[in-house]
């Protein structure tokens, strides 16, 4: 079924649905993944985009249950050069276009991905339409014109839970007590997590260091949080604008000095806006399993997993207070700081490897030496 892909700017490309007849608008972006297309697919933080993958064959293993990263699919629509539709893996339970159509997610195939990424990463990251229903290129070009865009957008309420809920035995505990862990460990840790458009894999890794997890709504304050006295708070990556978040960055900024923090990705940038920085928007973003970051504190160079469209501007942090940790080799952005006086740190990239490489997991294991340094601090 033929589809068609609209670009802003009037660029147009022509493709073939393989998941049957949709439509999706949202913001274009690229993916530099060679795998873990299923954990891309599920993690929150795509929520109003669309997503390209630079590897050309997908679909090639399959989709299982192991996989899922939250309990959806939330890019809007999923572009590939060829879609594999016999997949080979011993994991598979389904293939990728059948697992796209139950949730709705319109897959595009057949058309030059490399023109359309080199093209993002000439121009910059652009709103797009892609249709097999509407097949009227000046029709569609106007109408990705006259979205809205990221920019501004609140997009972390479309993806937050509902109610609180502690994580155990590799799932969700519903409830508002911190979920009960065989840690092997007299004194586990609590930690809160605020889940700004949280991923399955960080829940599961603060269990296995032995922490007790409670997942809070993004919208919790701090009072709440600090009423569960918990010896870490834990922010999440998720989706959209940073600056659209004023409240959060409020309750995490009242919460400074309070509690330890450890932020990813949009925590990053949330914990960047609670100490009074400022953030800016990327031109392509950094979105793959293979991004180099050098640890300015050891000197030695992660390669990251990404995705993100926003970052946390150098030149606007409290050089006083603030210790810039991290740097994006590729073009400089800063991708981790920690603050000097206070218990609190953060990187802009994805520790949890979900999908993507171990290189940086040693920051949950930093994360809980951190909590429980501070709890013998304070029990002394």
């Amino acid at each position: 079924m033929k589809a068609l892909i609209a670009l802003e700017d009037g660029t147009i490309f022509e493709g073939e649905s393989f998941t049957g007849r949709g439509e999706a608008i949202g913001e274009m972006v690229f993916n530099t993944s060679m795998s873990g297309y299923q954990e891309i697919l599920t993690d929150p933080s795509y929520t109003g985009q669309i997503v390209t993958m630079t590897y050309p064959l997908i679909g090639n293993y399959g989709i299982n249950c192991d996989d899922m990263e939250s309990a959806a699919v939330h890019p809007e629509a999923f572009l590939v050069k060829e879609y594999n539709a016999i997949p080979s893996n011993f994991c598979s339970q389904q293939n990728l276009a059948d697992f796209l159509k139950f949730y709705g997610v319109l897959g595009v195939e057949g058309f030059d991905t490399r023109a359309l990424v080199r093209h993002i990463r000439t121009v910059g990251a652009l709103k797009a339409i892609v249709s097999t229903e509407d097949l009227n290129r000046e029709s569609l070009v106007q109408r990705a014109q006259e979205w809205s865009g990221l920019i501004g957008q609140d997009m972390v309420q479309k993806v937050t839970c509902d109610q609180p809920y502690g994580w155990a035995d590799n799932g969700k505990v519903p409830g508002t007590g911190f979920s009960t862990v065989q840690t092997g460990m007299q004194n586990p840790l609590k930690v809160v997590a605020l889940d700004c458009g949280i991923k399955f894999n960080q829940l599961r890794i603060l269990t296995e260091k032995g922490c007790q997890v409670q997942v809070v709504p993004a919208s919790t304050d701090a009072e709440t949080i600090l009423a569960m006295k918990p010896d870490g708070l834990f922010l999440s990556n998720g989706p959209g604008d940073p600056a659209a978040l004023p409240g959060v960055v409020e309750t995490v900024q009242s919460l400074l000095g309070k509690t330890v923090i450890f932020g990813i990705c949009l925590g990053h940038q949330i914990l960047g806006l609670a100490y009074g920085a400022s953030t800016y928007k990327l031109k392509f973003g950094h979105r793959g399993a293979n991004q180099p970051v050098k640890d300015l504190t050891t000197g030695h160079v992660e390669i990251t997993s990404q995705n993100h469209g926003f970052t946390v501007s150098i030149d606007s942090l409290d050089q006083e207070n603030i210790e810039q940790t991290h740097i994006n080799l590729n073009d400089g952005s800063l991708e981790g700081m920690r603050h000097r006086r206070f218990p609190a740190f953060s990187v802009q990239y994805h520790p949890e490897h979900a999908p993507g490489p171990h290189d940086a997991l040693y920051l949950f294991d930093r994360f809980v030496s951190m909590m429980r340094s501070e709890k013998l601090r304070f029990n002394k």
